[in-house]
């Protein structure tokens, strides 16, 4: 009887087309990890790939979120449109390559069905390759999904959802956050010995932050070993979803998103997140202040007839309060600070959006740190004060 007590991994089950033996794979040779000062900088170094432009790029990205906010049907979205070279969130180009996605807490016939559905008939990639079977980093995983990249040179991510199924135990007497960083490092070191992104599918605490980056569960060892963190927040307004973005080599950002529960996926809302997580007042003074910077309320009244005088008066000042507009002693709006000092020349002639209703009251259950740092969008901003 063998000693080894790791199960059979699906990993390597994965059937082949290819009837001749396959090539060796290519050897990697170690990289380098000391230079002089002049030497570093004469080096010349490639820019870093990018499985997604702008948002996922080579290195750890950790992808949190509370439970059921749809993290699995992200990621799978991702996978499908990396591996295929098409377009993720419908709408940022991703150049195609392999694509491992470990769906540790799914069924083959759960995984069917939601391909099924985000695909819309259209073919399924061949480059993306779906496992629901792994044993932890720290008991083979590590081997297994380095085995894979071997065989698969040109792989442009990894996906592991989740990445509480891969960290395995913590080692024995170390400390909570060393155990968290020492449980990222095993993906970081895949990620950067063979320059892909590798995205942990992870949760969020219940209580929520100012920071996003602390509301990702576990210690500060977890956010800190990961070369970016992404989390995606229930939003208001017309957006069903907040994804925020910072990282080593991704600018820190936010983009709002929408479901679509016909084909369970996720797009991109055009414009600023702050748009999409207000009531649609507010999103009417915030269009028409970017295109008219310096405006007052009699001018908004003016553009916007379907919102009563009052009502912009009442709720710029509130904007103002909110660090959404800022206002000058004259009592004129303006989107930020900079645009204050500059000329109404300077700013491009953005065409008119007309406002519709009222802001809406927030959801059930959601809290206002869900806001994505802007307060008060829950008010009814026609209501007397």
């Amino acid at each position: 009887m063998s000693a080894n007590p790791i199960p059979p991994l699906h990993l390597y089950s994965v059937p082949s087309d290819q009837a001749a033996a396959p090539e060796a794979p290519p050897k990697r040779e170690r990289p380098r990890t000391a230079w002089t000062a002049d030497q570093l900088m004469a080096a010349e170094f490639p820019e870093p790939k990018w499985a997604v432009p702008g948002i996922l790029a080579e290195g750890v990205s950790l992808l949190a979120g509370p439970p059921k906010v749809g993290k699995s049907w992200l990621s799978l979205g991702l996978g499908l449109s990396v591996a295929a070279g098409g377009h993720a969130f419908d709408s940022v180009p991703v150049q195609g390559g392999p694509v491992l996605y470990l769906a540790l807490e799914d069924t083959p016939r759960r995984l069917q069905t939601r391909m099924g559905k985000l695909l819309g008939g259209q073919k399924a990639p061949a480059g993306l390759t779906l496992v629901t079977e792994c044993p932890p980093f720290p008991q083979g995983g590590v081997e297994a999904i380095a085995g894979w990249l071997d065989r698969n040179p040109d792989a442009r991510m990894v996906v592991i959802d989740v990445f509480a199924k891969m960290r395995g135990q913590a080692p024995a007497g170390v400390s909570a956050y060393d155990a968290d960083y020492v449980s990222v490092g095993y993906a970081k070191r895949l990620a950067d010995h063979y320059g892909i992104a590798v995205v942990l599918v992870h949760h969020v605490r219940k209580a929520g932050s100012d920071d996003f980056l602390t509301e990702v569960s576990g210690t500060n060892g977890i956010a800190g070993a990961a070369d970016a963190t992404l989390v995606l927040k229930r939003a208001r307004g017309k957006a069903d979803g907040i994804l925020h973005v910072t990282g080593r080599d991704v600018d820190e950002a936010e983009y709002a998103l929408q479901f679509q529960a016909a084909s369970g996926a996720w797009q991109m809302l055009d414009g600023p997140a702050s748009d999409h997580t207000v009531g649609d007042t507010r999103a009417a003074i915030l269009r028409y202040v970017r295109a008219n910077p310096g405006a007052k309320p009699k001018d908004m009244a003016t553009a916007l007839p379907n919102v009563d005088a009052d009502t912009i008066r009442r709720t710029c000042s509130r904007m103002a309060a909110d660090g959404q507009l800022t206002k000058d002693p004259g009592g004129r709006y303006y989107p930020d600070t900079q645009s204050r000092t500059e000329s109404a020349q300077e700013v491009s002639e953005l065409s008119g959006c007309p406002g519709t209703d009222f802001d809406q009251h927030e959801y059930p259950g959601q809290s206002a740190l869900e806001l994505s740092g802007l307060s008060g969008a829950n008010e009814a901003e026609g209501a007397t004060t």
